[in-house]
């Protein structure tokens, strides 16, 4: 009886330790005060920097509620009869702009982040020759300027017969991602081990099969970044949007610059529809934010 106590006293100690450590683990971390003057500086720097963000965006919503009332005299103070006839002036002159950049962004990212993937899924994993050179030339790609390549854009967009169209953006959206899309894959393919790859050959798999069937289920945090970058752009972009594409194919920055009228300007309208067509990008943000420093860092430590 006494050999079995003995044994039976160190394996429940052994089992409580196992156990003690992973379940505090698990707890949520709670918060408190910092305990420190360089930690009160910190956090009195942060609330004044999120203050700063945080009070041009009350002063956007709180013009847009002003509705036909106009803007309170302090640009601080709340409306007194809040009113969403501004948004719905708005919605009513965006809703089609709002469509036509939703058709843009969403192939066009799409497919820019499959190519981006391609490109570097060979360039890290299956070098050839000139591939260092190939991947420093797609790299200047990054650094050229829209507006230096804007008029031979419109002319290769003309001779195809795809100025003025959806078609037309897209494929250049497409075209001016594949650089930091191909970027963004590479950097994250480097963290890949290659025995993966080495595997997969083994088994029978070859290039396009690896790719597919290894490489893609691993990359959502890549195409989670690159998605992000790509359809941020792509929603935000202006002057692609004014000069090579036609009035029913304009974007939605491009139809919000024109509220701006030539003699006066109904700032509620104005804030109303800022707000409309800033609110895909904050969602987007909202829903993959937390996944987004984790795909950034994915690549980072091989």
């Amino acid at each position: 009886m006494a050999v079995e106590t003995l044994q039976t006293k160190p394996s429940r100690l052994t089992d409580s330790s196992r156990r003690g450590p992973a379940a505090r683990a698990g707890k949520p971390r709670s918060w408190h005060l910092p305990k420190t003057v360089g930690g009160w500086i910190v956090l009195a720097i942060c609330a004044v920097a999120t203050l700063g963000m945080l009070v041009p965006v009350y002063v956007i919503i709180a013009t847009a509620l002003s509705g036909s009332h106009g803007a309170p005299n302090f640009f601080l103070a709340f409306p007194d009869a809040p009113s969403l006839d501004a948004f719905k002036g708005a919605w009513t002159k965006l809703h089609g702009s709002l469509t036509n950049s939703l058709q843009i962004t969403i192939p066009a990212a799409v497919i820019s982040c499959l190519l981006g993937s391609l490109n570097g899924y060979l360039l890290s994993k299956f070098p050839f020759r000139g591939s260092n050179a190939l991947f420093t030339v797609l790299l200047v790609g990054m650094f050229i300027p829209f507006q230096a390549v804007i008029i031979p854009v419109f002319q290769f967009l003309n001779m195809l017969h795809l100025q003025g169209s959806l078609i037309g953006l897209i494929l250049v959206h497409i075209i001016y991602g594949i650089p930091i899309t191909t970027l963004i894959f590479r950097n994250y393919y480097e963290g890949i081990p290659s025995a993966i790859i080495e595997a997969a050959s083994i088994d029978g798999a070859g290039i396009w099969t690896t790719f597919t069937r290894v490489m893609l289920p691993l990359s959502v945090p890549g195409f989670v970044v690159a998605g992000i970058f790509q359809c941020t752009n792509i929603w935000n972009d202006f002057l692609f949007g004014f000069i090579l594409a036609s009035p029913a194919a304009w974007p939605a920055t491009v139809t919000l610059n024109n509220l701006i009228g030539t003699t006066t300007v109904d700032y509620s309208e104005l804030m109303a529809g800022a707000v409309l067509v800033a609110a895909p990008t904050v969602l987007l943000y909202l829903v993959l934010g937390k996944f987004f420093v984790s795909g950034l860092t994915a690549g980072a430590v091989k």
